[in-house]
Parts: structure tokens; C-alpha cells; sequence
């Protein structure tokens, strides 16, 4: 499932290519007819991002929200003023790393409006200079602004929006007794953490997966949230997940070498050698190092 950074380099870039243009709305599958009928026509106004959730603001107070899920993704194209990615989205799909347009931003000589729809295109915006298709989400609806407010309210606070609080964070994790492990997968807790993310911050802060909330120190609950904030900001930049520093990744490039523990079952730990574990944590599968996160 794509992770907070991305669905936040999907706000900019709708907010880059399309937020004040006049956009044509259609749902080639057709699932989304009806929704596509009320924003077709409509100026998009504005593009935010709240954890995993994207709120693309029409005029006409009204709202399409999309949550991508395992399985959803965005792809892009245009013309020769349009810049950003061709596709970001569903890792099993097109990676964590997002790949450039090749029809958009390069100096295409022609453009004669967006292709053919290939697959199961939900939903279709298309602007005079560009097109954006979405496949595979797990939700998508159109909402009022009233309904996004309701909706945002029940997520924790988002590690990359500016004048986010990480005190609330802190109070929320550290006033239960569930593990830590779990709560940072719970969007209520934390928006746009996910499983690599919740490896790869336990485990720079020491801390094991199933300790109890109400276990941590202010310090430990404060680090995770500055190390949040640190490696998100850095998946933006990057256009994917990567924790390891030069150092830990002993001369390899980044993406031989991304991560600390997250699926680093049994190999030895990049700072002690010990064997990283794995086990089922509420349907997913945590990673940790035993000597570096000890119980």
C-alpha cells in the first residue's frame, strides 16, 4: 500500500499540473459515473493530502476523495508544459519510486489529448494540457467540504503537513497499553504510516515492536515522531522509501540497499550482524532486530 509520502507527491502534482484548470470528469469503467457527472466541468480548486487519503477540492463545495489502498494508482501524461510523474501509486504496480512522463515534460512536439483508456480507468480528469488516471482504489467518492472536515477528524495528525502537532502524537501513543508496533499502523494514532515506515522508525529509535504505549519514554515517543517526519520529508524528495544512511549501506546505491530491517528476514542486522525477525502483528508482518530493539 502506497505510504504517506506518496499519496503527499500526489498532491503536488495535482496541485502543480491541474489546480485551477477547468477539468473534464469521466469513468471510463463506469463504477463512477454518478460521481464523475457532479465534478465534471468543475475548477479544481485545491489538492491535499492527510495521511494515505487524497481530498481533491472542486468548486461547488464539492470534494473526490481517494484512498488507493493495495491496489490503486494514479497515472499521468500531457503535453509539453505538463511536469511530474507518469505513474505513482500501488507498489506491486510501478514501485516506490515514481517514474517520469514520457509523453509530458519533455518537449513533445504534439498533443492531441489524452489515449485511449487502458484497463479499468475509474475515474479520468483531463485538463487542456493534461490527463490523470486513476485504477484499482479502494475508495472513491465525491464529498462537501463539511464531510472531508468529518473525515479528516477521525485521522491523527499527518507527519508531513506543515504546523502538524507531534504532542498530540505523543499523547495518543503513549496513553495505551496496545504495542507501539500496532498504533503506528493505526491511522487514528499517526496519518500515513505503513509497514515499511513503522520497521524502519522502531528501529532507528531502539525501540521493540511490542512494547506497550504506555511503556515508552516522552524522549522514545518524541523520536518517533521527529524520525517520522525526517524519513517522510525524505521520501517526498526521493519519490521512495529510503531509511539507510551511506554508511549503513557500506558503498551500495540506495536502492540495493534502502532499508534497515523491512524485509530483511533473517539477514544479519546493518549494525550488529545479528539475524533480523519477523512475526505476524495484527495481519501484518513486523521486522525487528532483537539485539538493537530489545524487550
Amino acid at each position: 500500500m502506497p505510504e504517506g509520502h506518496s499519496v503527499h507527491r500526489l498532491a503536488k502534482q495535482f496541485t502543480s499540473v491541474f489546480v485551477g484548470e477547468q477539468l473534464a470528469v469521466s469513468s471510463p469503467q463506469g463504477r463512477f459515473a454518478a460521481g464523475a457527472a457532479l465534478l465534471d466541468g468543475g475548477t479544481l480548486l485545491s489538492a491535499l493530502a492527510h495521511g494515505k487519503q487524497m481530498f481533491l477540492r472542486f468548486d461547488a463545495d464539492r470534494v473526490l476523495r481517494v484512498h488507493l489502498g493495495l491496489y490503486g494508482a494514479w497515472s499521468f501524461g500531457g503535453d509539453a508544459t505538463f511536469r511530474g510523474a507518469s505513474s505513482i501509486g500501488a507498489p506491486r504496480r510501478v514501485g516506490e519510486s515514481e517514474q517520469p512522463s514520457d509523453d509530458g515534460g519533455t518537449g513533445a512536439a504534439a498533443y492531441g489529448g489524452p489515449p485511449e483508456p487502458v484497463g479499468a480507468v475509474r475515474v479520468r480528469l483531463v485538463s487542456a494540457h493534461g490527463w490523470a488516471d486513476l485504477r484499482g482504489p479502494t475508495a472513491c467518492e465525491v464529498i462537501t467540504g463539511a464531510e472531508e472536515k468529518a473525515a479528516r477528524a477521525k485521522l491523527g495528525p499527518d507527519p508531513l503537513q506543515p504546523g502538524s502537532d507531534g504532542g498530540v502524537f505523543v499523547r495518543k501513543v503513549m496513553s495505551s497499553i496496545t504495542p507501539v508496533g500496532i498504533q503506528l499502523m493505526n491511522q487514528a494514532v499517526i496519518a500515513g504510516i505503513g509497514n515499511i515506515y513503522r520497521a524502519e522508525v522502531l528501529f532507528l529509535q531502539g525501540i521493540n515492536p511490542w512494547r506497550p504505549g504506555k511503556q515508552l519514554r516522552d524522549d522514545e515517543a518524541a523520536g518517533l515522531w521527529t524520525d517520522t517526519v525526517r524519513l517522510m520529508k525524505d521520501g517526498v524528495r526521493e519519490g521512495r522509501i529510503i531509511t539507510t544512511t551511506g554508511e549503513a549501506r557500506n558503498g551500495r546505491p540506495k536502492r540495493s540497499a534502502p532499508n534497515y530491517v523491512y524485509k530483511r528476514t533473517g539477514l544479519p542486522c546493518r549494525r550488529c550482524a545479528t539475524p533480523i525477525l519477523t512475526a505476524d502483528m495484527a495481519a501484518r508482518t513486523v521486522y525487528w532486530c532483537p539485539r538493537c530493539q530489545p524487550d
